[in-house]
């Protein structure tokens, strides 16, 4: 069973009597609905619907616990505290510094006793278990690989907050979003692409018969972009991709390229999505 210490992660609680409606009317996860040992993704949106931070999340005791990046964490824990004014809610860093992820046989044992089942992963029937601290010291490119199999991206390595809607990081699809619970900030603009099914910009997992160019190098198809590779661990990486420019690229026979390495890419079998092959038949 492999198990990886994720150094760069930090952790908050958030508990008090009014600690679920302040959480459930301000970020995109349903909560209500959230199992006693499952982590969720979710985010806390812009106004204007892209994810100004996101995180996983989970119940603790009374309370909750999110996980985020060690860089989000004191902006995060600062913009919830804008949001509190006079709420019952008690908002503070958790002392565990770093997350352990196991996976694989034991890791069910893991949970029962210590951990949380990671939702997006039990989305591709993997069962990933989180632990706060450090219980492992495994290689962390062990994690990069898996996740990068199973379409599941990392904020900062796949893409950039403040730029990203969640339907592009399949946030509607993985249990981090929620189109039924109400209003949370950046609601209405989601809500809007779901039902009008313009999100056109996907995960997609991308591979080659060489190795991949790094992070950050342009996809394209016949000259022109269709998206941006993320996180890479030799030929297999991650990109997030306009899925109508790529399917019309893969209809045609048209090549598609990362620099100048031929790549195919293949939209997450758990996400139950396919490539349209023209504009008109993008959707969510």
């Amino acid at each position: 069973m492999p198990a990886v210490f994720l150094k760069d992660r930090s952790l908050l609680s958030i508990s008090g009597a009014e600690a679920q409606s302040f959480l459930q009317n301000l970020i995109t996860t349903d909560i209500i609905s959230l199992g006693a040992d499952e982590a969720r993704p979710g985010a806390l949106l812009t106004p204007q619907g892209k994810i100004l931070f996101d995180f996983m999340i989970w119940r603790d005791g009374d309370g909750y616990t999110i996980e985020t990046d060690a860089g989000q964490r004191d902006g995060l824990l600062k913009r919830l505290t804008m949001y509190k004014l006079r709420a019952a809610v008690t908002l503070a860093p958790r002392a565990e510094e770093g997350v352990t992820v196991c996976w694989g046989e034991g890791a069910e044992a893991v949970r029962d006793s210590q951990g949380v089942q990671d939702n997006r992963f039990a989305k591709a029937s993997v069962t990933l278990i989180r632990r706060p601290g450090k219980h492992g010291d495994g290689e962390e490119a062990l994690y990069d690989a898996l996740r990068i199999g199973h379409g599941i991206v990392a904020s900062g390595s796949d893409f950039a907050l403040q730029d990203a809607f969640p339907h592009d990081v399949l946030m509607d699809l993985n249990g981090g979003l929620s189109f039924r619970k109400g209003c949370y900030v950046g609601q209405e603009v989601v809500s809007r692409m779901q039902h009008r099914g313009t999100a056109r910009r996907r995960v997609v997992t991308v591979s080659a018969a060489a190795a991949l160019p790094g992070p950050g190098t342009e996809i394209t198809a016949g000259g022109k972009p269709v998206g941006t590779l993320g996180s890479v661990e030799g030929d297999h990486g991650l990109a997030i991709v306009r899925i109508d420019r790529a399917g019309a690229a893969i209809a045609a026979g048209t090549p598609l390229l990362a620099g100048e390495t031929p790549v195919s890419l293949v939209l997450p079998a758990w996400s139950g999505l396919v490539f349209p092959t023209s504009a008109d038949e993008a959707s969510a």
